[in-house]
């Protein structure tokens, strides 16, 4: 590439392209609009039917790691060209979901979450952090803002194809969008640094600082993250999730409920870049407790039952704390740990949050087919994410702080 596509922001663009269509907006935020078409036709319960993509994010936490492991060893690059055509064929195969047997729904799940780490922020994080040191956090904070695009459009996009079409068709079509949106910018655009480079036999040519791999899986810092993370996703996605449901129940419209989604998604940008931002000014562990008590006030305006604004004022709230969540996430991986094995380590505390992903939505749903209310889960909710602030404030000082000098774009060339 030459001219103004050797500009390093490129990446930041082929990132935010790769998650508007990524695992969080298709697998999880879309999930909510398909819930009641899929179990209206299927017959069977939200619980039963959220039990799917419980299953599905265990397995998607379990690749996450896996992923890091091959990023690390051959380059993002190498990895994502021909896994984000498997990923597109992935999520087209939703369309065969169906109860006779269920098990082949379950299958299509399991394959889903498999694959599915090739949509997560883990490859385009790792290039981020290679390309960035004192303007990390909010190259982050931008690139990851992708997963907040998605939310506001991807399924405004899933309801209008399903009024159209259908929920089969509309599945088809999220497959079509992730060749068109994420394989052509990534395909363009994303590429490691030449000091990233890789030998033949996928060694760096330059060692990179920061921990083994074996060493931070032992450390107690690694298992605080990894707790507090995957404690503050159950909590917000199990609320997320069930969000157009909940809205529904209360008597508002489907198209309006939808729409909360979008706004959950302007606010899930909006975090996604103030927290980046903040991070390269601020310690990290104020700008985590700040933006997870959000979401704390969300969840108790939606357990109110109060009607009119409240509900839509707590779903922006829960935007604003899902939206620093993974950006924090990638900040604190590089600045605790390094860049040796960056993606081994967020890959491993990924798949951990990848895997309360997928508790959350089932627990709303079983709080709401014994209880007929969601009000007994948030209160847990609340719980959990006072803990995970807990955990944030105990966090000691960054082992690899920036260091670098802001480089000039226009002098950094992105290797052919």
């Amino acid at each position: 590439m030459r001219g103004i596509f050797a500009n390093r922001w490129w990446i930041v663009v082929a990132t935010v392209c790769g998650l508007i269509v990524g695992g969080g907006a298709i697998n999880v935020f879309a999930f909510g609009v398909f819930l009641k078409p899929i179990t209206a036709e299927l017959g069977v319960g939200r619980a039963m039917f959220s039990s799917a993509l419980t299953m599905h994010a265990a397995l998607a936490a379990l690749s996450c790691p896996a992923i890091g492991w091959l990023v690390d060893r051959w380059g993002a690059r190498r990895v994502m060209i021909p896994g984000i055509l498997i990923y597109a064929l992935a999520t087209a195969s939703y369309a065969l979901i169906q109860t006779s047997p269920f098990a082949i729904t379950f299958l299509i799940f399991a394959v889903t979450g498999v694959v599915g780490g090739v949509g997560t922020p883990i490859p385009y994080a790792t290039v981020i952090t290679q390309w960035f040191d004192r303007q990390r956090g909010l190259a982050l904070g931008i690139g990851i803002a992708g997963v907040g695009l998605g939310v506001a459009l991807v399924p405004q996009l899933a309801a209008a194809l399903i009024a159209e079409f259908g929920w089969r068709e509309a599945y088809l079509g999220l497959g079509i969008a992730v060749l068109v949106i994420a394989f052509v910018p990534v395909a363009i655009f994303l590429r490691e640094p030449p000091e990233a480079a890789r030998l033949a036999d996928g060694a760096p040519a330059i060692p990179l600082p920061g921990v083994n791999a074996s060493e931070a899986f032992r450390s107690g810092l690694f298992w605080g993250l990894a707790t507090a993370f995957f404690l503050d996703v159950i909590a917000i996605n199990g609320t997320l999730t069930h969000i157009v449901a909940l809205l529904t129940d209360r008597g508002i419209a489907l198209q309006t409920a939808t729409a909360t989604l979008s706004g959950v998604g302007i606010a899930l940008i909006l975090g996604r870049i103030l927290s980046g931002w903040c991070l390269d000014r601020m310690w990290g562990p104020y700008v985590a407790v700040t933006f997870f008590v959000l979401p704390m006030i969300g969840i108790a305006l939606l357990a109110s039952g109060a009607t009119g604004i409240v509900p839509f004022v707590g779903a922006i709230t829960l935007g604003l704390g899902i939206g620093a969540e993974v950006d924090l996430m990638a900040f604190f991986t590089s600045r605790y740990f390094g860049a040796r094995n960056y993606a081994k380590i967020y890959g491993t505390i990924f798949g951990i949050f990848a895997f309360g992903v997928g508790i959350g939505p089932a627990l709303s749903g079983g709080s709401f087919d014994l209880f007929h209310s969601y009000t007994p889960i948030f209160m847990v909710y609340e719980v959990l994410l006072a803990t995970s602030c807990v955990i944030f404030l105990r966090l000691g000082p960054y082992p690899y702080p920036a260091q670098e000098p802001v480089r000039s774009d226009t002098a950094v060339k992105v290797p052919a």
